[in-house]
C-alpha cells in the first residue's frame, strides 16, 4: 500500500489530460506516507485523516492550508526516518498548494 502525491494547477482528471495541470509529483515516499497517515482517525477533526489509502483524495488550497498544521504534529511524533522524509515532502506540497490559487493536491492511494 502506498500513497503518491501530485500537485496540480487545476482540478486533475483521471484521463491523460491531468498531465496538462501537473506542477510537481512525489512518488518515492508512498509506503511510508501511507503508514503514517493510517494512524489518524478517519472520523476526527483533521483533514489528513480523510485521505483514503486505497483510493483518490483531493485537497484544494484551503484544505491544504489547514492540513499543513497537522503535519507539524505528526512529524513530532515520528521516530521513523522514512516517515519523517515522507512528511517533509508532504509539507512542501501542502505549502505549495496553499500558496497557489486554484490548485489541488492529489493523494493517489492504491
Amino acid at each position: 500500500m502506498g500513497i503518491e502525491l501530485e500537485l496540480h494547477s487545476g482540478r486533475p482528471t483521471r484521463k491523460g489530460a491531468s498531465r496538462d495541470t501537473l506542477l510537481r509529483g512525489s512518488y518515492e515516499h508512498g509506503e511510508a506516507l501511507a503508514r503514517v497517515l493510517s494512524t489518524l482517525d478517519r472520523h476526527g477533526s483533521g483533514k489528513l485523516g480523510w485521505v483514503d489509502p486505497y483510493g483518490d483524495t483531493l485537497f484544494n488550497e484551503q484544505e491544504a492550508q489547514v492540513a499543513r498544521q497537522e503535519v507539524t504534529t505528526l512529524t513530532r511524533g515520528c521516530t521513523d526516518d522514512q516517515q519523517k522524509a515522507a512528511l517533509v515532502d508532504l509539507a512542501e506540497l501542502l505549502e505549495a498548494c496553499a500558496a497557489t490559487p486554484g490548485s489541488y493536491l492529489w493523494f493517489m492511494g492504491d
